[in-house]
């Protein structure tokens, strides 16, 4: 159920990506911002379930608390900041650079 709740956060955030770049951009900006957010979510995911596969033991802390539970409860860490910075910032406020 924690694994759930987690996919349908992940694609909540991805809807807001989308239409927050569309509106911005166009069309092509909210699919290039669903390809990125998921993109670093699966590296994310594939990197802490390493992490997590040498610190518990196989048959996880508890039936509801497996493997990749922990693996996707540490994804949440790195994709809020990522999330933050990338999508949450408002871009009018940050001058261009002068050349």
């Amino acid at each position: 159920m924690i694994e759930l709740f987690i996919f349908h956060v992940h694609a909540m955030a991805g809807l807001y990506a989308f239409t927050k770049r569309w509106q911005e951009g166009k069309l092509r900006e909210g699919f290039m911002a669903i390809a990125i957010f998921f993109l670093v979510f699966i590296i994310m995911w594939t990197l802490t379930g390493q992490i997590v596969k040498a610190l518990v033991p196989a048959e996880g802390f508890a039936t509801w608390f497996t493997r990749d539970t922990g693996s996707l409860v540490l994804v949440i860490i790195p994709d809020l900041i990522f999330f933050k910075v990338f999508f949450l910032n408002d871009r009018s406020q940050v001058k261009p650079l002068e050349t």
